[in-house]
């Protein structure tokens, strides 16, 4: 067990199960995947010239991605998969942090690395690792940002602590350069972290300069953008707000995140038993009535189509047909999830949700202070993880209002947040470990992502043939 803890195989085993699934999925194509096919040609240019010059097609500043693909480059010439391969290394990277992540915030060994598995296993994380988005370093900011906030709330002395708030701020805003939103690590996570802080005055003094330096970071980093040429500019706001639709969208995307971490939400199902029988008949009720509007052909359902796992309409990178949407077909597209499968899924996805909501229903207990200052307590993680989940939908929401159209990916950054509190829910007050059961979703979630990433690309490659 310590050569276990010391070496932390978990994590590395984590971080191996990802990089499997990608060699297993064949990931490799010479063309654009979705919009990674620009990004691409501006880290050609950037190993080519030494300067990045934006091509009209970026929103994302990609900046971070930008000089580690031209390092990939460097080291072994220029291809389309070379420079996905270093969104791959940030994803395995990433796996790793997250299983340490969550063991920080007071989860064992086991469940972090089953939690994490969930999360990088997932379909959508698995494909989008094998492209040159800016979505994985992105999320690979935030648990940087969380990491380190984690581990100043564990630090003993005082320097120890503001060491960790300087390693949150320096990496958030470094890493953030890939995708702005994952700033809110700095402008969001860090002061409420500073807050808990405010007993500890040379703490809250260094920490305030380290963090007003990040701010000063970004500013300046998004100036530098502004000034760019061929930048698309995407405002925050826009007069044309159309609420209704705006929330619906919002509305799918949140139905689709207890799907990206399924096998988590699916070890909450079992909680509806334990309620009254009034409550477990309303649910069904609802449930069914849920799964009549998704699935019944008639035009009384609209987009309702759209409510069976996974969700998501015009742009979603994990759909039935086994592709992401931006792949074209003609003629009839192969159905991969049959809609007997969407309903299991939908079934899984939306009964653990009940069964999560059920239990901090029916268990109001307040939870224990902790012991030691080693770990940190439920109302700490709640500071942490609550205020910038509702900043990101909030900026959702606005990105909503400008592009009209919220991907499925976007939800990445939310769930991976929300992830860590889950565990513990359920580690706290449910079980002391989750069950071994769940490696079986964890594996169909990861067969799934592996074939949807292999025929993706597969794809490409036959269209490619056929140009030549």
């Amino acid at each position: 067990m310590q050569i276990i803890t010391r070496y932390r195989i978990p994590a590395l085993l984590c971080a191996l199960a990802v990089l499997l699934c990608e060699l297993i999925a064949h990931p490799y194509t010479t063309m654009g995947v979705g919009d990674d096919g620009p990004y691409i040609q501006v880290a050609q240019t950037l190993a080519t010239t030494g300067h990045v010059a934006y091509n009209g097609w970026e929103a994302a500043m990609i900046l971070a991605q930008l000089y580690l693909a031209d390092a990939f480059i460097r080291l072994f010439g220029f291809s389309f998969t070379t420079v996905r391969m270093s969104t791959m290394l940030i994803a395995v990277a990433l796996a790793f942090l997250l299983q340490r992540t969550l063991v920080r915030a007071d989860i064992s060994e086991r469940n972090a690395t089953l939690g994490t598995l969930a999360f990088v296993l997932s379909p959508l994380y698995l494909m989008l690792s094998v492209t040159f988005m800016s979505d994985i370093a992105g999320i690979f900011a935030i648990i940087l940002c969380l990491y380190g906030c984690l581990r100043a709330l564990q630090s003993t002395t005082d320097r120890s602590a503001v060491a960790w708030l300087c390693f949150a701020v320096t990496n958030n805003v470094l890493f953030g350069t890939s995708r702005q939103i994952a700033w809110l690590g700095t402008l969001v996570m860090v002061p409420c972290a500073l807050w808990l802080f405010r007993a500890r005055r040379r703490v809250i003094v260094a920490g305030v300069a380290a963090n007003v330096l990040g701010v000063m970071a970004i500013f300046a980093s998004l100036q530098w953008l502004k000034h760019q040429r061929y930048v698309v500019p995407v405002p925050l706001f826009t007069r044309n707000f159309h609420l209704a639709p705006i929330l619906g969208q919002f509305g799918l995307l949140l139905l689709d995140c207890p799907f990206l971490i399924l096998p988590i939400s699916a070890v909450f199902l079992p909680q509806v038993r334990k309620s009254r029988p009034q409550v477990i008949a309303c649910l069904s009720t609802l449930l069914l009535v849920f799964l009549f509007l998704a699935t019944y052909p008639s035009h009384i359902r609209g987009h309702a189509a759209r409510l069976l796992e996974p969700t998501g309409g015009l742009g979603s990178w994990i759909t039935v047909h086994g592709l992401i949407e931006v792949v074209v077909l003609p003629g009839k597209q192969p159905v991969f999830l049959t809609p007997l499968v969407q309903v299991i899924l939908t079934f899984a996805s939306i009964g653990g949700f009940f069964g999560l909501l059920l239990s901090l229903l029916r268990d109001r207990r307040p939870f224990p202070p902790i012991a030691t200052s080693t770990n940190p307590s439920w109302s700490q993680l709640a500071l942490l993880a609550g205020p910038f989940c509702a900043a990101y939908c909030l900026l959702l929401l606005a990105n909503a209002g400008t592009t009209n159209l919220l991907y499925d990916r976007y939800a990445l950054g939310l769930v991976v947040i929300i992830l860590p509190c889950l565990v513990r829910f359920y580690q706290n007050r449910i079980h002391p470990q989750l069950p071994l059961a769940s490696l079986l979703p964890i594996t169909l979630m990861a067969i799934y992502g592996i074939a949807v990433t292999h025929n993706s690309f597969a794809f490409d490659r036959a269209r490619v043939a056929v140009a030549d």
